[in-house]
């Protein structure tokens, strides 16, 4: 079987697969994390993987950027291909000083200003959450390997070049981050009677523009979110 955006085979992926945003981060933990890895999809050079982590299968799958394209590839995985849990690992920008570079932010909770919900017809403003168990074992993992880990609210945006102030009325709501994912995977999972969970790095500081990384390092060399991601895999 295969779908418009993806030619594997059912039983090609793992009932956990990990899922960054940059294809090339996929390929990224596929070579240097995985035991006998297989390019199961390469469609639009997505980059799908399966392999072994420590005995466990495992996936790991781009989504590229933005809620739409993720929402395809994770609406797929859970209901074409039989996935379970779908745990991104991405960066993200800091609004707080509780979330410095480098640090991983495991997300609770996913405010948003996409319309992705309006899909379901509900008669008030949905939740997206992430899995309080996969949350608790991230955050024990982190804690037993030293990692500074953060446990909180972030912003899944359409908008990555947002208006001047934008960014602070979110962080006195104590909004601790910004990406672009994470909202529609925790309602598409909600949907499916799936898992999910978003373990994010800081990649730079809205706070304080100075901190920052570059691509290469965002690409290669957040490594802790992965870590963590694979120690929970189920």
């Amino acid at each position: 079987m295969s779908t418009p955006h993806n030619t594997a085979n059912k039983g090609d992926f793992a009932k956990t697969v990990l899922m960054p945003g940059d294809p090339m981060r996929s390929k990224f933990i596929a070579e240097n994390f995985l035991k006998d890895a297989v390019l199961v999809n390469n469609v639009r050079g997505i980059n799908g993987y399966t392999g072994y982590y420590e005995g466990k299968r495992v996936s790991v799958m781009a989504s590229g950027m933005g809620m739409p394209t993720l929402g395809i590839y994770a609406h797929e995985l859970f209901l074409e291909y039989d996935v379970d849990t779908i745990i991104r690992v991405g960066s993200a920008g800091s609004y707080s000083e509780k979330a410095k570079i480098r640090d991983i932010v495991l997300a609770q909770a996913a405010c948003t200003d996409s319309n992705w919900a309006s899909q379901y017809f509900l008669r008030g403003t949905f939740a997206p959450i992430g899995d309080f168990d996969l949350i608790q074992k991230a955050k024990a993992e982190a804690d037993k390997e030293g990692i500074r880990c953060v446990v909180g609210n972030i912003l899944s945006t359409d908008v990555f070049y947002q208006p001047e102030g934008e960014w602070q009325r979110w962080a006195k709501m104590g909004v601790l981050a910004v990406e672009m994912e994470t909202a529609a995977l925790y309602m598409i999972a909600a949907e499916t009677g799936k898992k999910a969970l978003s373990i994010l790095t800081i990649s730079d500081n809205l706070a304080d523009p100075s901190e920052d990384t570059t691509p290469e390092e965002r690409e290669n060399s957040f490594t802790d979110m992965i870590k963590i991601a694979l120690s929970i895999a189920e």
